[in-house]
């Protein structure tokens, strides 16, 4: 399967500036077979080191960090020679090696010519922790679950993916192409984008394997809770986890702690929340009553939605039968447009929307996302439905007079001067 992220790593590689890299992203999401694909295709000499696996490399940088010492021993563990040359280093699952994420500032100083990858789970939980962290010594990736546009590529759709990829502005397709388009988000929506789930469904066809797979990923989850935090907090953990299901089918899909248990509130899971975030599990989308920049400014950080950063784990939890895929619209409907919502805060993540915001009048009017594009503040619609209603828009509208409005439903193109309605599955026109 491809990944998109694997054009950022080759500009990585020819970068001058480049720096030791670091890839984060929730576990499953593909970090350890993107590196590996990556570094026995573009490099001579691809070695592989994994700290979980193998624990006494873990003692290799027990002692001194320095760079040239830490090359012979790794090459006297390895039994062969470590060159520069042509050759990329992969330190997997480092977060176990926290000497080793220390190591990474020495090899940026005083060895910039050794080409270094580490990624790990929970990264953003574990670093910084037991060793110091190396602060402007390494570069960053995230790597997120499957996209659409990756799903199209994986399902052998690259026709597909490359007309929307090419779109520089909206574009009315055929009917045709629009149903067949929205049939795969469908299957999309129910498989998710962990590469194991979509491999698995691509190669067999079998959703029933899908599921399995998907409520393996859940378990894992649930034991990296009690793994990586002590017990009091993974009981809390679990708590808000399995939460998100209930708060995303509400109509009202603001996050309420009385939802995770009756009578709490935010001081005592507001911990847990920041864990989960920086596990790469949600997304959180902070209320805003003023559209201006920077959006971080006016946000309200005691308001806010917390997405899944799956929709197919998001359909696991609620135990969603395969059959609704079969129907014409339901899946994007179903739990009061849970799916769909869920699905487009994480399209717009995963094409460059770090942080995501929605937009309140009091209780009269809400506007599912506001996001900024080329300096400039945009209103985005979620509707999981044909309807074309727009009223929350057009108050908005009314209020701020953007230069645009976007509504995304599963109906096709529709555009007026100031006014775009977009296919759901065309999310990734709306990328940074």
């Amino acid at each position: 399967m491809q990944r998109l992220l694997y054009n950022n790593l080759l500009t990585w590689k020819q970068s001058k500036h480049r720096k030791p890299l670091l890839i984060q992203g929730a576990r499953q999401t593909g970090k350890t077979w993107l590196v590996s694909e990556f570094g026995k295709k573009e490099y001579r000499h691809f070695v592989y080191l994994n700290f979980e696996e193998t624990p006494d490399l873990v003692q290799l940088f027990a002692a001194s960090l320095t760079p040239a010492s830490i090359i012979e021993n790794l090459g006297l563990y390895l039994g062969h020679r470590i060159s520069y040359q042509n050759t990329l280093l992969f330190f997997d699952e480092i977060q176990a090696a926290p000497k080793a994420i220390t190591a990474l500032k020495y090899f940026q100083e005083q060895a910039p010519e050794y080409h270094i990858i580490a990624a790990g789970s929970l990264l953003g939980v574990s670093v910084g922790k037991s060793s110091p962290f190396p602060v402007g010594k390494v570069n960053f990736m995230h790597l997120y679950p499957m996209n659409f546009m990756e799903y199209l590529m994986a399902a052998g759709e690259e026709s597909l993916f490359k007309k929307l990829r090419e779109m520089k502005k909206p574009v009315q397709l055929h009917e045709v192409i629009h149903e067949k388009l929205l049939g795969h988000l469908k299957i999309f929506l129910f498989t998710g984008g962990m590469p194991e789930a979509v491999g698995s469904y691509v190669q067999s066809k079998d959703i029933q394997l899908v599921r399995q797979i998907q409520q393996e990923i859940l378990k894992a989850y649930e034991r990296d809770f009690s793994k990586y935090t002590d017990r009091t907090q993974a009981i809390k953990t679990s708590e808000v986890w399995n939460s998100l299901p209930h708060q995303l089918s509400k109509e009202n899909k603001k996050f309420k702690y009385s939802d995770v248990r009756k009578n709490s509130r935010a001081s005592a899971y507001e911990q847990t929340i920041e864990w989960l975030s920086k596990a790469g599990l949600i997304y959180k989308a902070e209320n805003i009553s003023v559209p201006k920049l920077p959006l971080s400014g006016y946000a309200d950080a005691d308001k806010f939605k917390i997405f899944m950063h799956d929709t197919g784990l998001l359909g696991a939890m609620l135990n969603l039968p395969s059959a609704i895929i079969l129907e014409p619209t339901a899946l994007f409907s179903e739990y009061n447009g849970a799916f769909t919502e869920n699905f487009v805060a994480a399209e717009l993540i995963s094409h460059g929307h770090e942080k995501l915001y929605y937009w309140t009048s009091g209780s009269a009017a809400e506007v599912d996302f506001v996001i900024t594009r080329n300096g400039v503040i945009t209103p985005v619609e979620v509707k999981s439905g044909l309807s074309r209603n727009k009223k929350s828009l057009q108050s908005y509208a009314d209020k701020y007079k953007p230069g645009m409005v976007y509504r995304i439903s599963p109906r096709n193109l529709e555009q007026t001067a100031n006014f775009t309605n977009l296919p759901l599955y065309a999310v990734n026109l709306l990328g940074v």
